[in-house]
């Protein structure tokens, strides 16, 4: 019996693949199988998947044309046996002990998710993220942490939900996890942090493009699902939550990473008008009242003056903290 099957989808990363394929081969826990989708790699990434297969059974290969990160996971899991499923993308790698705790976790009340901590792997050193624990379906889907890379999931419960990943658009994470929210009856954590989440200096830098805008794609995709699944009445507050938090920090940010002037002064200007178009009355959300810290102050003091002062500002002190960071932590 195949207790989890872990998917990994592979786009020309054979400088990682190795690391990531090794750990999951040194997994504490037998029963599992390692479903890899060669997602129409260029370079040696299927020769070294040929070897790994040749030499270990619980490696699977499944080669298709190039789809994208989404679509080489949905193909992963329909081959997928196991109890759980889980997906890990080929640049990280885990801990040898990863799975087998998640799994006898996930076993102790048969979870329908199970999430754990992670690791920032820079080239000298690590950091540790303690993902803060949310039960509450509404609060996890305003507060919660979208990766799928850090959970293992029911496979019955996520075929029964119908969810799959978002193909032809970036942010794919967000979209999975907030469409299965609503589904979700049992959630638990493991206090470790197995996963190593391979920080590399191309990630960070000034490099976002107008690819950035289908952020908004994913929020009014989402939005238009809790409407025809018949959730919308029940989350109205948190998905207005959610769009303010995501256009006025993380989208904010990213669009302002972004290397055209005009390019992004067009992409800063659709990002708000998403969301007053489509919460006009955000500012009086009651989550956001009672929300703390910097982001929230930020939310908070926004108005069409200040967005457009900011909008002149973070661009240039972002290139400089980026310099500054790619320096400190890569070279």
């Amino acid at each position: 019996m195949i207790k989890i099957s872990v998917i990994v989808p592979v786009y020309n990363m054979e400088k990682y693949l190795s690391k990531c394929l090794d750990s999951l081969l040194n997994q504490t826990l037998e029963e599992i199988e390692i479903i890899a989708v060669n997602d129409g790699s260029t370079d040696l990434s299927a020769s070294i998947l040929q070897t790994y297969e040749s030499k270990s059974d619980k490696i699977t290969v499944i080669s298709k044309e190039n789809g994208g990160l989404s679509d080489a996971r949905n193909h992963g899991f329909l081959h997928a046996k196991g109890d759980y499923v889980a997906f890990l993308d080929s640049d990280d790698f885990v801990d040898c002990d990863m799975y087998r705790v998640m799994y006898e976790k996930a076993k102790e009340g048969d979870y329908d998710i199970i999430e754990c901590n992670l690791h920032h792997t820079f080239v000298n050193y690590e950091d540790t993220e303690i993902v803060e624990k949310y039960y509450d379906k509404k609060r996890l889907l305003t507060h919660g942490r979208c990766i799928v890379w850090n959970k293992i999931y029911n496979r019955k419960w996520l075929i029964e939900t119908g969810v799959v990943f978002p193909k032809g658009i970036i942010y794919e994470d967000l979209d999975f996890f907030s469409r299965l929210v609503p589904f979700i009856s049992s959630y638990e954590y493991v206090d470790i942090a197995p996963i190593h989440y391979v920080q590399r200096s191309s990630s960070i830098c000034n490099a976002e493009s107008v690819r950035c805008l289908h952020i908004l794609d994913v929020l009014r995709n989402v939005r238009l699902f809790y409407i025809e699944e018949g959730f919308y009445n029940t989350y109205e507050k948190e998905l207005e939550f959610l769009y303010a938090r995501i256009i006025l920090c993380s989208s904010f940010k990213r669009m302002c990473r972004i290397g055209s002037r005009n390019e992004r002064k067009a992409a800063l200007r659709q990002n708000r008008l998403e969301l007053i178009s489509t919460f006009p009355k955000w500012k009086k959300n009651s989550i956001l009242k009672d929300e703390k810290g910097a982001n929230a102050l930020f939310m908070k003091m926004q108005n069409a003056t200040i967005y457009k002062f900011c909008c002149l500002i973070t661009p240039p002190l972002l290139k400089v903290a980026d310099i500054l960071c790619t320096t400190k932590k890569f070279e």
